[in-house]
């Protein structure tokens, strides 16, 4: 395992500081928003412009790879990155902060490609696993450690936005020295999001649901936390208690799931994380060892469902669909992320921050209901048929499900 680690450190490396930028943006971005006296709805739409963003880089990103090369591409997108960064700290008013976040979420998408498919280009089928493994790892770790940071400094000045570009300009030193072969273009899977349904319901609505909840957590929570009077350093605690609940369970909320039929552990873990909801905005105040208690045990319940979406699909299909399939299910989840920061946010307009847990549990609550209905109509897919799961990072483009250790086997037959 030692000597294939060895071989993507610098990839390695690399993702971890990209993502320490984006952990602390995340966070960054709404509070300061919010300080700025941007309206709630203001702030969803910034969210929303990420995620759009996003989207297009994803369709865009192999024509630029294919053109110019990964390190050329890579280099192109920090430049982006870094600067739409630095230009939130200076040009700081709504409509400049969308056009920023849907050019950063443009080149995050393509950043993201790059150094997915070079891991994956690295990565045989005896290595997959260990691979792949170790990019979770640092996904989860960049991410949470850069929510810490942003307990560092104030977020009314200009400095976090430069420690953020900072570590966007950092994240090229690796790429730029490494000595590995840049890999060829990985093909474009064809996207059939009406067939994949008719496959599976369940999964696609569910991937939905990731996209509309989750996503509206990520950009809405620190708003929240921020209207409960909590400081700089409790509002960074509150994202990472949120985002170590959901990593620490999604394993083994996932080995329960390939004992059973999945829908029964999504419509269970829907149940439980619309009662959280429901119950942090009806009950959890200004009580700052609640709220992180509160927001740790939602992420528990709430964070696996992406997971269990793609893996329940996936137990449909052949194992030759499987990117197809999954890449499919990402564009799914990737425009409701459109979608649901500016739908959480137009409910917390109304009805007060709070309302943030009534709109996610609305959401799961529908969820629930879609899937007890397909449970009447449809059986379970034959243990023969049921992959294993394998957890998620937050984010990610169509190539990290290349690197997924489930599409290294192909044994697997409709």
């Amino acid at each position: 395992m030692i000597p294939q680690i060895a071989s993507v450190a610098a990839i390695l490396f690399t993702t971890l500081i990209f993502l320490v930028g984006n952990g602390l943006l995340g966070t960054l971005i709404p509070v300061r928003a919010h300080m700025e006296g941007f309206s709630t709805l203001a702030i969803g739409v910034i969210g929303s412009a990420y995620f759009a963003g996003f989207v297009i880089g994803c369709f865009t990103g192999p024509r630029w790879l294919a053109r110019v090369g990964h390190i050329r591409t890579f280099a192109v997108c920090a430049g982006i990155a870094a600067a739409a960064t630095l230009m939130q700290s200076i040009l700081v008013g709504v409509t400049s902060w969308i056009v920023m976040r849907a050019l950063f979420g443009f080149a995050a998408a393509n950043m993201y490609m790059v150094l997915e498919s070079w891991l994956n280009d690295r990565a045989g089928n005896e290595s997959r696993g260990s691979v792949f493994a170790s990019y979770l790892s640092v996904n989860f770790a960049g991410f949470m450690i850069g929510q810490l940071l942003f307990a560092t400094a104030r977020p009314g000045s200009f400095v976090l936005f430069s420690l953020a570009t900072i570590f966007y300009a950092l994240c090229l030193i690796p790429v730029g020295l490494t000595q590995l072969k840049q890999p060829a273009p990985a093909p474009v899977p064809v996207l059939r999001p009406l067939r994949l349904y008719r496959i599976s319901p369940v999964g696609v609505a569910g991937c939905i649901a990731v996209g509309l909840a989750n996503n509206a957590i990520w950009t809405m929570g620190p708003v929240y936390a921020q209207a409960q009077g909590l400081s700089s350093g409790a509002i960074a605690l509150f994202m990472v208690a949120f985002t170590l609940g959901g990593t620490l369970v999604q394993v083994p909320v996932g080995r329960l799931s390939d004992r059973m039929d999945r829908r029964y552990v999504i419509a269970g873990t829907c149940t439980l994380a619309a009662t959280a909801g429901i119950l942090i905005a009806l009950f959890v105040g200004h009580g700052r060892v609640l709220l992180l208690s509160s927001i740790g045990v939602f992420g528990v319940l709430m964070l696996p469902l992406y997971g269990l979406s793609v893996a329940h699909a996936n137990d449909r299909i052949p194992r030759e669909s499987f990117v197809e399939s999954s890449a499919t299910l990402l564009l799914i989840n990737s425009i409701a992320s459109v979608l649901g920061p500016t739908c959480a946010a137009s409910v917390m307009d109304i009805f007060g921050a709070p309302a943030l847990f009534f709109f996610t549990a609305a959401v799961h609550i529908a969820l629930v209901g879609f899937t007890l209905v397909r449970l009447r109509q449809k059986e379970a897919a034959g243990a023969e048929f049921r992959e294993k799961f394998s957890p998620l990072p937050h984010e990610g483009s169509p190539t990290s499900l290349e690197l997924d250790p489930r599409k290294g086997d192909e044994s697997k037959v409709a």
